[in-house]
């Protein structure tokens, strides 16, 4: 089942933020997350807060509904508008995910975007992404998104071959991620990601190349590679504790990264974060960039978390809850935090170091700098970015980039 939320303090019945939150909101982007909580199946390795049909009977169903969720989604962007007043920003990004928001209607998907537009309005050349299963969109379908204004479509892959889906409890035909990216490209979106996942029990390196390999044929700008990680709680993970699957260790993930740095630098892909690399600078995920610039978004939707100005906040992670909320006219915030100044600065080391362009070292205390000079001799940091005032990963800092984050906030 999806994990727990974090604690907090309440959420104000009707959204209120501090006023600190919006001072310098100006000059800082705003984008909107809107989170769609529905899947047909439920796959083994998720603990995200999403919900199958039968998870969903007998448990504030009826306004957990899909038929009824663009609807109330919407609610929560007008919502969102009240909390932010006469904020003038139009929104630089839109990002539906999940689950898996294409088990949605087209038509649902535009209308939870036009409530975006009505409320704020989109920038210039905002970029406007949906996530996508492959079984769950056809030419058609896409067609019909690109019409209501989406521009980019990150797809589920993970892997090509069918013993590795079957571990993760994912089913796609062989060779549909790939046809999507051709179908994506044909009704006009500008960019397309493929998401991969490695380190599955039981998958080769052979295995991980075949993937990467049908990724990059298959033409995308962008692909994002991530570690399976076991969330206690799943299905993979009692499977893995029962040793019905072997497991994979953190040996296993750095050699598999090093292929897909390989690979991907070779087919002409940069890293510009350590999961996500891109065919140029615009094909990079902009929306993701906000979360890790310490920008500002809004996330709609049950459980989708939100950030401006330096306050956190969550919603109840029912569908049911959330709607009951929004349909008395209450936020469906569920707790917050107010970060001082000390969380911000960890925080943009934790994120910023992650990113080709690094962190400033000038976030760093006087310990933190002895931590990165110690990360620069055992080859963690790049000398000229850190001669510049930057701390910048190598490539085997990125293996082990969450030791570099400790030495640099110690």
């Amino acid at each position: 089942m999806p994990s727990a939320l974090p604690d907090g303090e309440p959420v104000p019945h009707d959204g209120t933020l501090p006023a600190s939150a919006t001072a310098g909101a100006a000059d800082r982007p705003l984008g909107f997350y809107l989170h769609v909580p529905y899947c047909a199946t439920r796959c083994g390795y998720c603990d995200f807060n999403t919900y199958t049909a039968n998870e969903l009977r007998g448990s504030g169903g009826a306004l957990a509904s899909r038929e009824n969720y663009a609807d109330t989604l919407a609610e929560e962007i007008r919502l969102a508008r009240k909390v932010l007043g006469d904020d003038p920003r139009p929104a630089e990004t839109v990002f539906v995910g999940g689950g898996t928001p294409t088990l949605l209607p087209a038509a649902d998907l535009g209308r939870m975007l036009a409530a975006v537009r009505d409320a704020f309005g989109l920038a210039d050349g905002a970029e406007i992404t949906t996530e996508a299963n492959p079984e769950s969109v056809d030419a058609r379908y896409l067609a019909e998104l690109r019409e209501a204004g989406f521009n980019r479509i990150s797809f589920g892959m993970q892997s090509t071959r069918q013993h590795v889906l079957r571990v993760l409890d994912r089913s796609h035909t062989p060779g549909r991620p790939e046809a999507c990216v051709a179908e994506a490209r044909a009704a006009g979106f500008d960019h397309v990601n493929l998401d991969l996942i490695y380190g599955t029990p039981g998958e080769t390196d052979d295995d991980w190349r075949a993937s990467l390999d049908a990724a990059i044929g298959a033409g995308p700008d962008h692909v994002s590679a991530y570690a399976l990680i076991v969330e206690e709680g799943t299905q993979l993970a009692r499977r893995i504790r029962r040793g019905e699957v072997p497991t994979t260790d953190g040996d296993v993930h750095a050699d598999r990264y090093l292929i897909a740095e390989e690979a991907l630098t070779a087919a002409g892909f940069a890293w510009y974060e350590v999961s996500n690399w891109a065919a140029s600078k615009p094909g990079r995920c902009r929306h993701n960039e906000l979360y890790w610039t310490g920008a500002d978004w809004w996330g709609a939707g049950p459980g989708a978390h939100s950030h401006v100005g330096g306050v956190r906040w969550w919603n109840v992670k029912h569908p049911g809850a959330y709607a009951q909320a929004l349909g008395e006219s209450r936020s469906p915030g569920a707790g917050r935090e107010v970060l001082d100044a000390e969380d911000r600065r960890v925080e943009r080391i934790l994120l910023e170091l992650r990113l080709a362009e690094g962190c400033p070292l000038g976030l760093v205390t006087p310990a933190g700098l002895a931590g990165a000079r110690r990360a620069l001799d055992d080859g963690l940091l790049q000398p000229g970015p850190y001669a510049a005032g930057s701390a910048v990963l190598t490539l085997r800092g990125r293996l082990l980039a969450d030791a570099v984050v400790r030495a640099l906030t110690d």
